[in-house]
């Protein structure tokens, strides 16, 4: 028995440490996704605040209201936002990945929900599936971190996907605005009065944002942050060398509606060629774990020492480690943007 214990002990040793290089390696790159941009967003970003910059004249009375208000929203701050302001490497581009989803989410609520999750998952690891004190942490630790990440950026792609599906039609409402006489912050207004959420949402911010001393283009810029997709950008873009060149505003933003539903359109027609390659590396995918549940219903004894022997836990690990590794190639090869 002691030779047995020493075993078990020095399996579940082992397999801890398997876990927790691939926890820590799997959290250093969700850090580097979340507090890192790509260079695509920097460019655009940048290329977007100078042209506004162009536009933007010295209104004193307008910037005072501003820092008020900013200072007003720093002072009633909670104490806990204030801690993890300091904490957290990138405050603000976690706020605004909270805020992409639509919801009153704040910084408090996203640090409690990865602890509550963390703590879960270490107490069901620990007391139903009887693992190690480690084991248990390390789990906690990285399902508690890695969890909330994927739960927002999963709200945050579903509110931009129909934020861009409902697009067209705003542009549209707004160049019938234009033609039948109606300033453009009034247009601006049309959309949020008559398009639903999530469009009618942002456009009633920007035009609140207006009624509170910004200009439009100050106001379009601070909603590209929020909103972040490509076409809301190209909108943005678009109204700036407007305002800034002249022309016919109703006609450019016709064709801009006329070119992001053509874009709408490829994508449909690129999802339409890459779904058999993805329905290809769902079946690959999910075809180990098929056979396992197969052969242990079939030979339960068999499939069993992989749980009680020390090896049988090193094997699972590396098992489900190349698996994953195998599933996010896979996945990287058939996701096609555009």
């Amino acid at each position: 028995m002691g030779a047995t214990g020493e075993l078990l002990r020095a399996g579940d040793m082992t397999t801890a440490i398997i876990i927790g290089a691939v926890i820590l390696a799997t959290l250093a790159l969700f850090l580097v996704m979340v507090t890192t941009l790509s260079g695509e967003q920097r460019r655009a970003r940048r290329r977007i605040a100078d042209v506004v910059q162009s536009r933007q004249s010295a209104n004193t009375s307008a910037t005072s209201a501003a820092n008020l208000r900013r200072g007003q929203y720093d002072t009633a701050m909670p104490t806990v936002e204030l801690i993890l302001k300091h904490i957290l490497p990138r405050p603000d581009l976690l706020r605004q990945r909270l805020a992409r989803t639509g919801r009153p989410l704040t910084l408090a609520h996203y640090a409690a929900a990865c602890v509550v999750v963390g703590v879960l998952t270490g107490l069901v690891a620990s007391y139903l599936l009887d693992r190690s004190l480690v084991m248990s942490i390390l789990l906690g630790i990285g399902n508690g971190l890695l969890l909330p990440h994927l739960l927002v950026g999963m709200l945050g792609r579903r509110r931009q996907k129909v934020f861009t599906d409902q697009f067209p039609e705003a542009i549209d409402l707004i160049v019938r605005g234009l033609r039948s006489g109606l300033p453009v912050i009034e247009s601006v207004n049309l959309v949020a009065r008559e398009m639903e959420k999530p469009i009618g949402v942002e456009f009633t911010t920007i035009a609140d944002a207006v009624k509170f001393g910004k200009t439009l283009e100050e106001a379009l810029v601070d909603a590209v942050p929020r909103i972040d997709t490509a076409e809301f950008k190209f909108f943005v873009v678009a109204l700036a060398v407007q305002r800034e060149t002249g022309g016919n505003l109703a006609e450019t933003l016709e064709n801009l509606s006329d070119v992001l539903r053509k874009r709408r359109q490829m994508k449909k027609r690129i999802k339409a060629m890459a779904s058999e390659p993805k329905a290809s590396a769902w079946i690959l995918g999910c075809l180990p774990f098929i056979m396992f549940a197969l052969i242990y219903f079939v030979n339960t004894g068999y499939v069993s020492q992989l749980f009680t022997d020390p090896r049988g836990h090193t094997l699972i690990t590396a098992g489900l480690i190349s698996q994953s590794i195998g599933i996010a190639i896979m996945a990287k090869m058939v996701r096609f943007e555009i």
